[in-house]
């Protein structure tokens, strides 16, 4: 049987604590410190993936580093870390190894771990893409947004993830707003797609600015911690989350139950497949990133499928044929692990036609907007 392994490691010390409890109590730097120097370990070996054309079977090998010490350490420390993981994972008899989190993006995003190891790695990024933008579609239809009217918004839009995501939202939208942190990349990127497809983007650092008039957002940012507050979004928005970590704060599911918060990139993984390991989705669902690498090992395919820093929008139209063909599809729409009802999406619509409302010290006042229902309704009186 065909065997991938997949390399996973801790987003933060909580993480570890969900596996040992009495770390809780622990300072986090001392935690970080020792976890520093243990080995990586299999976390969970699983078999029951199956399509009508094979089956594989799959581990897990945790590299035991948080996201705040992969992007605070030496890079060839953190390199030889995920080296030596992915070397167990071989030993273990892995033929193709996905690169999970932040392991997909040190050293050059996996080109220098590929040209290390003997077996092909990927980053699983091109699924990743090609389902995050099949959810924002799905949602986007649900809530009434039209793709080629709606105000589109990339946050995180020139790294590998965003840069494509980008390249193939530019095919449908017809207002597209491109944030990141360099203007240098931004407008580079802006060319390339005003080259591909005739249209031109805004581009801007200022992601609070550009989010508040945004109707539809992808998240794809590589930042450390949340980013995006309820603050910043307008009522009856759309975010697709891609990022790991998240890049849209918990405190917007609590609070703005008027934007619909959507995670882009989990399927429904085909055959019975128990993956042992708890990663906070029901059975058989798997992030896209991980069904990469179980779709190329069903294909045969020994190959760096998505490596680096750019992806190719022929990548990502290849992964979502095969997926297609071995019984690969996404898992709904969810929200911080949590599948996401009608009832969630009807809230969000409705809201799209209230006037917003803003807090004036304890008080909240309607406010006015001339795009609004209410503001017919405000013009008679005035006459």
């Amino acid at each position: 049987m065909k065997r991938f392994a997949f390399i996973i490691h801790p987003l933060t010390v909580a993480d570890i604590a969900r596996k040992f409890p009495w770390i809780r109590w622990l300072p986090e730097s001392l935690v970080e410190g020792v976890f520093r120097w243990a080995p990586p370990v299999r976390t969970a070996r699983f078999e029951g993936i199956r399509s009508g054309y094979g089956q594989v079977d799959g581990l897990f090998i945790a590299c035991p580093l948080t996201t705040r010490q992969m992007l605070s350490l030496p890079e060839e420390t953190v390199l030889a870390k995920v080296e030596k993981a992915c070397r167990k994972a071989v030993d273990l008899g892995a033929q193709i190894i996905g690169l999970g989190a932040y392991t997909s993006i040190i050293g050059d995003a996996g080109l220098t771990l590929a040209r290390r190891l003997p077996v092909p790695v990927t980053t699983g990024n091109s699924y990743t893409v090609a389902t995050a933008l099949e959810a924002t579609r799905i949602a986007a239809e649900r809530l009434g947004h039209k793709l080629d009217r709606a105000s589109v918004v990339v946050v995180g839009a020139t790294g590998s993830i965003g840069a494509v995501c980008s390249r193939l939202l530019a095919r449908e939208a017809g207002d597209l707003t491109l944030v990141a942190r360099r203007t240098d990349r931004l407008d580079r990127l802006a060319y390339r797609i005003l080259h591909e497809t005739g249209l031109s983007v805004q581009v801007t650092t200022d992601m609070a600015g550009a989010l508040r008039q945004a109707d539809i957002v992808v998240a794809v940012s590589s930042a450390a911690d949340a980013i995006i507050e309820p603050e910043h979004l307008k009522a009856g928005s759309l975010v697709c989350d891609v990022a790991r970590p998240r890049d849209v704060s918990r405190r917007v599911a609590k609070e703005r139950p008027d934007v619909l918060l959507i995670e882009g990139g989990v399927v429904k993984v085909p055959g019975d497949v128990d993956f042992g390991f708890n990663f906070g989705f029901p059975p058989g669902l798997a992030y896209a990133c991980m069904a990469e690498t179980m779709i190329l090992a069903l294909e045969g395919r020994r190959e760096c499928f998505s490596l680096g820093r750019e992806l190719f929008i022929d990548k990502v139209e290849e992964i979502t044929r095969l997926a297609r063909k071995h019984g690969f599809s996404l898992a709904g729409l969810r929200s911080f692990d949590r599948p996401l009802s009608e009832l969630d999406v009807e809230r969000v619509r409705k809201s799209m036609f209230r006037p917003p409302r803003t807090a004036v010290g304890s008080q909240e006042l309607n406010v006015d907007n001339i795009l609004q229902p209410g503001y017919n309704t405000k013009l008679k009186m005035v006459e």
